[in-house]
């Protein structure tokens, strides 16, 4: 059996004028005696991801494990709601989280504590947590960040998470947005698009790579409802 993964809430890159309006990308992770979610999302993804779950037939108290990409509130914010999951993040974004970018506001001052109270596990260098499954070292966005690389069926999948975080920077091989240096995040996003068959980015749908080129299916829905 290859490694699996399915998107729970797939991202999106909308911002408001001033602000940001997007959702980041969960994924679930299976593969032998292994289940994992890759990023919580953020407060309003919350009741979205505990759905996604239940429409799988898992319960929360069925996540052995949580791998954090970084510590962005947007990524780590639900890690309540699995109080039982051991976690993953690398040392580097823990030492990051400790004295962030000046120009960091989404680095919230309560995860180092938050994750005082957990199971942790910090990684200091490329790790396989199981067959088929390697989360790897990927700065730029933060220079901490990680990103998981999966054998699958379909070949191998970057599950990038704000490594590459839309087309943008999948056509410009440069990084937007980086908390740690651009260099570091462009170099990043060629190493992945250099090893990988299909990536996941943090706030965009799934793309594939199409001859020279890399495409995507669809869109991801934002319905908003008012009352």
């Amino acid at each position: 059996m290859t490694a699996h993964y399915d998107v729970l809430i797939t991202g999106n890159n909308l911002r408001l004028r001033d602000d940001f309006l997007g959702i980041s990308t969960v994924c679930l992770i299976e593969a032998p005696g292994f289940r994992a979610l890759l990023d919580t999302g953020g407060p309003s993804s919350r009741f979205a991801l505990i759905n996604a779950l239940a429409g799988r037939g898992i319960g929360r108290e069925e996540i052995d494990l949580i791998l954090l990409s970084h510590l962005h509130y947007d990524h780590c914010y639900n890690l309540d709601l699995f109080p039982k999951a051991r976690i993953v993040v690398a040392q580097a974004e823990l030492d990051y989280a400790a004295e962030p970018h000046p120009d960091d506001l989404v680095t919230p001052d309560w995860i180092l504590e938050r994750l005082s109270r957990r199971r942790v596990e910090a990684l200091t260098a490329d790790t396989a947590l199981a067959k088929g499954v390697e989360m790897f070292h990927a700065p730029g966005h933060t220079p901490g960040h990680h990103a998981v690389r999966l054998e699958t069926a379909v070949g191998p999948v970057v599950l990038a998470c704000d490594a590459i975080k839309y087309p943008k920077e999948v056509m410009t091989r440069r990084c937007d947005l980086a908390f740690d240096t651009v260099q570091r995040g462009s170099e990043t996003i060629g190493r992945i698009l250099d090893m990988a068959e299909r990536i996941v980015p943090g706030h965009f749908p799934e793309l594939y790579r199409e001859g020279e080129g890399w495409a995507w299916d669809g869109a991801a829905e934002f319905p908003l409802l008012i009352r």
